[in-house]
């Protein structure tokens, strides 16, 4: 379990505090929807965590077989509906990892991203096309 405490601040900006680190994160409503847009907003947080998750998981299969990916990428774009509820639609991610693409890993590591924590969260509707680009 990991605590996270969220202050409205106002102006539709909230303040998290990651209760283990005391780091905190701030959210702005997007400029489309009300907002000043000056920070990640929900909506944003979410492509981010998958994206950050799908690396993550990576990065964790990379130490265990002895592989340096150190300069990977992963960008995600956000794709909201036009019609009512406002949801996300689409989360098409592009992942650059510095290995040839004849690697001897690459299948396990292309289940690994695919498998991480947030990718199983997401809403199955959502659609979450993954492009490996291998550059290696």
């Amino acid at each position: 379990m990991v605590p996270i405490s969220v202050r409205y601040e106002g102006e539709l900006r909230c303040a998290a505090i990651h209760g283990p680190s005391d780091q905190a994160l701030v959210t702005d409503a997007p400029v489309d929807n009300h907002g000043r847009g000056e920070s990640f907003s929900p909506t944003d947080l979410v492509a981010t965590a998958l994206a950050t998750c799908m690396a993550t998981v990576i990065g964790i299969k990379a130490q265990q077989k002895g592989l340096d990916v150190t300069g990977m990428t992963v960008t995600v774009e956000k794709h909201m509906s036009q019609d009512s509820p406002r949801r996300i639609e689409r989360l098409p991610l592009v992942i650059t990892l510095p290995l040839p693409e004849d690697h001897p890993d690459r299948r396990l590591l292309e289940a690994t991203a695919l498998a991480c924590p947030v990718h199983h969260s997401v809403h199955p509707d959502i659609d979450k096309p993954v492009t490996f680009i291998w550059n290696g």
